[in-house]
């Protein structure tokens, strides 16, 4: 059994295509939503078609009461409500740093930065990262490799009643996508996504 602190949740809507008119016309309904959840948020941000600026999804990490609430936050949202989204994952998560994505030291603008989402089953790994990513930069990481500091949110993803391991969720910043995906155990999941994604909020 893994054992969590709290009750935070790992949130990801993926945009369906040919949605971005939409999206920016209820750009304000959404900030406005979001207002709603400002001392709950963890992070957030938008993801991105690679290198362009092409929205592809949403990410929020949030402190909530329960899987109930995570759900109405999840589902109530207005661009969800609209049909902007095309699917969304929810998995209950653990903020291993123990911070937000205001208090990263690298600040919200510079450098490359990437949301890399580990789906896997069976036997935990990467519950903490390792050793010298813990958000500070100029550390060298595992096997020498540059680009995995700068880490400004990492977790396990979990079911729904926190006892079993299913992937691994992190925003981070990195010299390239490869950099960001080798943070994690690779070998140990069916699939790594790494998505070029900014810190989110009112501008």
């Amino acid at each position: 059994m893994i054992e969590i602190l709290g009750m935070e949740f790992f949130c990801y809507h993926r945009d369906r295509v040919d949605s971005a008119a939409l999206r920016d016309e209820l750009i304000e309904e959404h900030w406005s939503y979001m207002d709603r959840y400002a001392a709950e948020l963890i992070a957030r941000g938008p993801t991105f078609v690679r290198g362009t600026e092409t929205a592809s999804g949403s990410v929020h990490i949030v402190d909530l009461p329960d899987l109930a609430t995570a759900r109405a936050f999840v589902f109530d949202e207005p661009n969800y409500q609209a049909g902007i989204y095309r699917d969304v994952l929810l998995r209950r998560w653990r903020n291993v740093l123990g911070r937000t994505m205001w208090d990263f030291p690298g600040g919200r603008e510079g450098g490359n930065r990437y949301l890399v989402l580990g789906l896997g089953s069976g036997p935990a790994v990467d519950l903490v990262p390792p050793p010298g990513h813990e958000g500070h930069e100029g550390h060298e990481g595992r096997e020498g490799h540059e680009g995995r500091d700068g880490l400004i949110a990492y977790g396990p993803l979990l079911s729904d009643d926190g006892t079993r391991w299913l992937g691994t969720a992190l925003l981070i910043r990195a010299t390239d996508p490869e950099a960001a995906r080798t943070v994690l155990t690779v070998d140990r999941y069916a699939d790594i996504e790494v998505h070029d994604w900014e810190f989110g909020g009112r501008r």
